[in-house]
C-alpha cells in the first residue's frame, strides 16, 4: 500500500516559483508517479507524469515551466514550478499507480491529500 504526503503549496505572485514534494511511504520501484490538479469549477487535469523509465509527459500549459523529478533514495517525487501564472492556481496532487503512466486522473489509485498553489 502506497501513501502520499504533498507540501510545498504556498501563495506567490505570478512569475515567482515553487516546488512542490510528495513523500512517499511504501515500494514504489516500478510505478509511475505523477502530479494533477484541479481548479475551483474546472476539471481535474494531469499535469505531468514520471514512469518507471524516467519517460516523463507534461501539460501543453506547463511545458517549459515545471519540471518533475523523482528521488528514488528518499522516495520523494518533486514538481519544480517557475514562471507561474494566474492560471496555474489549484489544488495539486501527488498521485500513483502501478506500471504504465496514463494522462486520465481515474487510472490512478493513489493520491495525496493535495497542496494549494495559488497564483496572484
Amino acid at each position: 500500500h502506497v501513501q502520499l504526503v504533498e507540501s510545498g503549496g504556498d501563495s506567490v505572485q505570478a512569475g515567482g516559483s515553487l516546488r512542490l514534494s510528495c513523500a512517499a511511504s511504501g515500494y514504489t520501484s516500478g510505478y509511475c508517479m505523477g502530479w494533477f490538479r484541479q481548479a475551483p469549477g474546472k476539471q481535474r487535469e494531469m499535469v505531468t507524469v514520471l514512469d518507471a523509465n524516467g519517460d516523463t509527459t507534461y501539460a501543453d500549459s506547463v511545458k517549459g515551466r515545471f519540471t518533475i523529478a523523482k528521488d528514488n533514495a528518499k522516495n520523494t517525487l518533486y514538481l519544480q514550478m517557475n514562471s507561474l501564472k494566474p492560471e496555474d492556481t489549484a489544488m495539486y496532487y501527488c498521485v500513483a499507480k502501478r506500471s504504465w503512466c496514463r494522462t486520465s486522473w481515474n487510472e490512478y489509485n493513489y493520491w495525496g491529500q493535495g497542496t494549494q498553489v495559488t497564483v496572484s
